[in-house]
């Protein structure tokens, strides 16, 4: 129960990965705000209850829409702790073919929908006497692969503004870490691992021999959101299984 008592906002929380790690924070005691476009399959409501899981639609390229998901958690719970920045997305293709309106929507949801959202809680972690902000990068962030320009260059980002955030935001007791997944079985990694093709040229890569997990992922998160995790920050927490890159 590292979380017992803590309220944690999770963008793109009712499915994939976002849905994992909900569910890690909730398997700690906390409460949990799912934000998201659509709310998919609540299942989450149905297993914890309605004073635990609260679902806010919210699409996080809208600054109102970001704006308005922090006023409702702390009118619906109270108060704020923990902000986890999942949502996300890709586009696949190559620079010299992709259109540019589809490059441009990687970037406004995963960059510019990160720093809204950031931007928007910090009053009120400091509200709750500091805090734990907890953004999801991407083992691509750091390594080369053709077609996927715009989230490789978001997910590098994520990682410059963590460090930059982690320095403004210090002296108010709010720490801001990533947690940077390489290949899971849930999300957008969930298609790799269903493809034979493109699974047989990564898994010679994983010291570990398997994808992550989903629940592998939301353990790691919930770490950098506990206690466990209070002299931890601007660190970028690879959850890879040892990947190798040539």
């Amino acid at each position: 129960m590292r979380l017992r008592g803590k309220v944690v906002i999770v963008t793109g929380g009712t499915r994939g990965l976002g849905r994992s790690i909900a569910e890690s924070a909730l398997a700690e005691g906390a409460k949990v705000v799912c934000a998201a476009r659509s709310a998919g399959e609540l299942a989450l409501v149905r297993e914890f209850g309605g004073d635990r899981v609260h679902f806010e639609p919210t699409d996080v390229r809208d600054l109102a829409s970001v704006e308005n998901l922090m006023t409702a958690t702390v009118r619906h719970f109270g108060r704020l702790d923990v902000l986890v920045c999942n949502a996300g997305m890709s586009n696949d293709g190559m620079i010299a073919t992709i259109d540019p309106e589809r490059w441009t929507e990687v970037i406004q949801t995963n960059l510019i929908g990160t720093y809204y959202c950031v931007r928007s809680a910090v009053p009120y972690l400091r509200g709750s006497g500091g805090g734990r902000i907890i953004a999801i990068s991407s083992a691509l962030s750091t390594r080369v692969s053709p077609g996927a320009s715009a989230y490789c260059a978001s997910k590098a980002a994520i990682e410059m503004f963590v460090r930059s955030c982690a320095a403004e935001l210090a002296g108010d007791g709010i720490t801001v870490n990533a947690v940077a997944p390489g290949f899971v079985d849930t999300g957008l990694g969930a298609r790799l691992s269903e493809n034979d093709l493109v699974w047989e040229q990564v898994a010679g890569r994983l010291l570990s021999g398997r994808s992550g997990t989903g629940d592998e992922v939301g353990r790691s998160v919930v770490f950098l959101a506990s206690d466990d995790a209070s002299y931890v920050n601007s660190h970028i927490l690879e959850v890879n299984g040892g990947l190798l890159w040539s």
